[in-house]
């Protein structure tokens, strides 16, 4: 029997990216600022982590113009809940497996 652990996601297994998931994941979209403030991370970094998830299809980037300002909203597809689900589901098997050696 195989290890849970290779079933993790490398995308989302990032401690950043992980974070923006979590983020995301109660919302229908988040505003770039607030994911930034959240995450603790800078403008720049998060905008890689971003790109990387927006890459692996687990986010849309969407920018809306209000006045002179630029807003940038960021959501999950369908593919990237699934995958933060199923990221989420992989850990809790590796946290709730027993130790060798342990009896059951």
């Amino acid at each position: 029997m195989s290890h849970p652990r290779h079933e993790l996601d490398q995308v989302v297994h990032s401690p950043v990216r992980f974070s923006i998931m979590a983020a995301l994941s109660p919302l229908d979209r988040a505003e770039f600022r607030m994911l930034r403030d959240t995450v603790e991370v800078s403008d720049s970094a998060l905008s890689q982590h971003l790109t990387t998830l927006e890459q692996a299809d687990y986010i849309i980037v969407t920018k809306a113009q209000k006045g002179r300002r630029t807003t940038t909203w960021v959501s999950l597809t369908p593919t990237g809940r699934e995958a933060f689900r199923h990221h989420l589901q992989t850990l809790n098997r590796i946290a709730q497996q027993p130790a060798a050696g342990d009896a059951e």
